[in-house]
């Protein structure tokens, strides 16, 4: 039968039995696998360049204007009963002293309690001072751990910070940590100084603000997410690798580097497949020399 087939029955099923059954599919086959990667210290870079170090799933480590910043930080194996698949690129306890965290959404997979708590040890530290962290409206009450200072943004609004503007951009997705908490914000960020800029989608399915997000920040570098987009219901809040090099075009950066994929098996699609679809799109527009498949600690500098 065709896999649009069998789509079709999936789809026509109850959806607490389809929800339930996928919860069940993918918890299994997280443990069937042993974990893979192996982590690496970090490499630095000067102050003049722009660093994106990928750490796995969502989470990078930024080195912008001589300021280290982490975006969306998960080291943990497991996401409650959920276990990664490759191990995260980067160590905390090997980190740089990092000077700001940024959070998209409150989503486990995303806003990681034990992850957030090591960080902030571990930069007390070594610095005698915890980090600052910057979350949407509505999920500041989840990061009270330590922090130094805790920033809120809403969609559009802009922080000028240590030379850095920080912007929070709109997305396609949903922000609750939980079900009914669905006060908690949620969107991307567009971090720049002088010299570099860099945009951070979230989690998002297309929509059709990328190109004012373009438009108005301007970013060199785009992060997108490529993964967890089967079945075609999960559509609704995420993208498919090739709609994902959609808003790679539509923001008119330089460089894409995908994410989102290849740690956590969110979706029921192959875990190497989104990076097998990503490739051939891109070699079909002709622009696959623009998008940087980072393996987990692995940096992309750019002096320029």
């Amino acid at each position: 039968m065709q896999a649009s087939a069998l789509n079709a029955l999936w789809e026509k099923r109850p959806f607490p039995v389809r929800k339930m059954g996928q919860l069940l599919r993918i918890v299994q086959e997280s443990h069937q696998v042993p974990l893979t990667g192996e982590p690496r210290l970090a490499q630095l870079v000067a102050p003049s360049e722009l660093g994106v170090t990928f750490i796995g799933h969502s989470s990078f480590l930024l080195q912008i204007g001589g300021r280290n910043i982490l975006i969306d930080p998960v080291f943990a194996n497991r996401l409650v009963i959920l276990r990664r698949q490759r191990r995260p690129g980067l160590l905390v306890e090997q980190l740089p002293p990092i000077d700001l965290v940024l959070i998209t959404h409150a989503h486990m997979d995303h806003l990681n309690l034990p992850s957030l708590r090591r960080i902030v040890r571990t930069t007390r530290r070594i610095r005698g001072r915890a980090p600052e962290i910057v979350v949407p409206h509505g999920v500041e009450d989840l990061v009270q751990l330590g922090f130094h200072r805790t920033y809120t943004l809403k969609v559009w609004q802009q922080l000028e910070l240590a030379g850095l503007r920080i912007t929070m951009t709109p997305c396609r997705h949903w922000g609750a940590r939980m079900f009914k908490d669905t006060h908690r914000g949620y969107g991307g960020y567009v971090i720049a100084n002088g010299s570099h800029s860099l945009y951070h989608s979230g989690d998002t399915a297309y929509f059709d603000g990328f190109r004012e997000i373009g438009a108005r920040l301007s970013p060199q570098i785009a992060l997108l997410p490529i993964g967890a987009y089967y079945p075609d219901s999960y559509r609704a809040v995420h993208t498919s690798p090739e709609e994902a090099v959609r808003p790679f075009v539509e923001t008119g950066a330089r460089l894409m580097v995908p994410m989102h994929y290849g740690t956590f098996p969110l979706g029921l699609e192959p875990m190497d497949e989104p990076l097998q679809r990503l490739s051939a799109e891109a070699q079909r527009l002709g622009i696959d020399s623009r998008v940087k498949i980072l393996e987990e600690g692995k940096t992309l500098r750019l002096e320029y």
